[in-house]
């Protein structure tokens, strides 16, 4: 069976999430590559709501995922061999530099992310507390 590696950070996890996950269970056994705290904090510029242990466990308790590896922000070719991987699937907006052979590409879930589910979040609350 075929390795199949998808990379995310899943601060919040959304049905976004679980569809890529199912789409990528067709292809193979998945294998979640979550992107470590620090590394987060480095590139996105905030701690997590949830820790990695936190994230893992959601990640672990999906039926199409078999496996969550521990990962860097960007997943390189030597990640890939390392963790004998067949392919990454990820979103339309990747930029691991990884060869287009061992890319399956698919168009993001339209109108979410975490982003947009934090700014809907924050939003209500202000309008709460008025």
């Amino acid at each position: 069976m075929k390795k199949i590696l998808v990379d995310m950070s899943a601060t919040i996890i959304h049905h976004g999430h679980i569809r890529l996950l199912k789409r990528a269970s067709k292809f193979g056994k998945v294998i979640v590559a979550l992107t470590k705290d620090k590394e987060i904090k480095k590139i996105k510029g905030y701690k997590p709501e949830l820790s990695f242990k936190e994230r893992k466990e959601i990640l672990e308790s999906i039926i199409y995922v078999s496996s969550v590896i521990p990962s860097n922000w960007i997943i390189n070719e030597k990640f890939i061999k390392k963790n004998k991987i067949d392919f990454l699937v990820h979103g339309n907006d990747c930029s691991n530099p990884i060869s287009k052979e061992k890319k399956i590409i698919f168009k993001r879930t339209n109108k979410i992310s975490s982003n947009i589910i934090r700014k809907k979040v924050v939003k209500n609350f202000l309008k709460k507390n008025k």
